[in-house]
């Protein structure tokens, strides 16, 4: 009885804090304002990412699926993790308008780049990659994105 009831709490506390799609955020209902109905296929909703409000400081994000350009894939030594990390500076000095990521993703260190909407735009971005000479071993992956919210 005494773990039925930690979990309920625990998952009462959890659904509290989750983060919410904007359907959801449109679908809240509140005193004085009006209110939206949004119908919609699962399909649909399962591509609509989170919303995420980080700190003051930091722009909020929209997470969504997306695809980014691996340059880099290593194994778990720290070789690997400096490799991950030149190859993000190098990134960093010839496109510095791509964004970058690098880090360890078990059992590997990886760096990937860009956020991008569709495949295509990621081809694009890849040609550029592998063009400067810097990066014959680039792929497109499908990932989690982050896109602005303006």
């Amino acid at each position: 009885m005494k773990y039925l009831l930690s979990f309920l709490l625990l998952f009462f506390a959890g659904t509290m804090y989750a983060q919410r799609t904007i359907v959801e955020s449109l679908e809240t209902r509140q005193a004085g304002q009006g209110t939206v109905d949004v119908h919609q296929d699962a399909y649909i909703a399962s591509l609509i990412g989170l919303r995420y409000t980080g700190g003051s400081s930091s722009p909020q994000t929209l997470k969504a699926r997306g695809f980014r350009v691996q340059i880099y894939a290593g194994n778990n030594s720290r070789v690997a993790r400096n490799e991950a990390q030149r190859a993000a500076n190098k990134v960093k000095e010839t496109f510095p308008e791509m964004p970058v990521y690098t880090y360890f993703q078990p059992p590997r260190w990886l760096c990937r780049v860009g956020d991008f909407k569709s495949i295509e735009e990621a081809h694009v971005a890849m040609r550029k990659l592998k063009g400067s000479g810097e990066f014959k071993e680039a792929a497109i992956v499908r990932e989690q994105i982050n896109i602005p919210i303006e």
